[in-house]
């Protein structure tokens, strides 16, 4: 059976900032979907990062520092909790979407280390798989289309409702619709087995950031370096 017809699980992260060493998590939901898109299962998380929430950040998702140091979980056991919803859910099989997973596992496998916590590839015994992105998947698939590919733009181009862009639910339950749509639209990614897909997905995103690296030492910055390894960064 192909995984555009199979339940899927979702997961996205709102954060401090973009610097997946030195960021924080403020927000976290993992979510299913059965197979007729519907939301059988769900668990959202607000954090106190422990840290100052930038006003750039809150200004996109919502969560001023006040805010998470007045309603939010200590840090220590809510990343344990994301950790094991996370691993738990890849452990019976289930394909995992992230959109952007470099940065969202990348971040909370930091997460974990930073307090100690055990990191989803220790609780599987491997890297987190199969996952599936769906920013990967659309450069992959239509790498000449114009403009911007950021989720509310894909969501735009695959026809997928977005109502509360980053609100992590919402946006991770639009992430894995968006992926169902591609599925569709290019059964040469629908048919693949979910391993496949992942292994497919290694391969592009190192495609990606080498292209990416090469454009940029052409046009501003000689020096520029993109990361190629996906979906986790490793730790240095």
């Amino acid at each position: 059976m192909s995984w555009i017809r199979g339940p899927l699980m979702a997961f996205d992260l709102e954060t401090t900032g973009t610097d997946v060493e030195t960021d924080r998590i403020v927000t976290a939901a993992v979510v299913r979907l059965d197979p007729d898109g519907a939301v059988s299962k769900e668990r959202t998380w607000l954090l106190d990062p422990g840290v100052a929430i930038p006003e750039q950040a809150s200004a996109i998702h919502g969560i001023s520092t006040e805010r998470a140091r007045r309603h939010g979980a200590p840090a220590a056991p809510a990343i344990e909790k994301i950790a094991r919803a996370v691993a738990e859910g890849m452990r019976s099989g289930t394909p995992l979407v992230v959109m952007n997973a470099r940065y969202d596992l990348s971040l909370l496998d930091r997460e974990c280390r930073r307090y100690a916590v055990e990191s989803v590839t220790e609780r599987l015994g491997k890297g987190p798989w199969p996952v599936i992105d769906p920013l990967v998947i659309d450069k992959h698939v239509d790498k000449y289309r114009k403009g911007k590919r950021a989720l509310t733009a894909l969501c735009a181009h695959y026809g997928v409702p977005l109502d509360d862009a980053h609100d992590a639910r919402a946006d991770a339950v639009a992430a894995a619709r968006v992926v169902r749509r591609m599925g569709e639209k290019y059964p040469a990614m629908g048919e693949l087995a979910p391993t496949d897909l992942h292994d497919l997905q290694v391969r592009a995103a190192a495609e990606q950031a080498a292209s990416l690296q090469r454009y940029l030492r052409r046009t501003s910055n000689p020096e520029a370096t993109v990361e190629r390894a996906w979906p986790v960064i490793p730790y240095c």
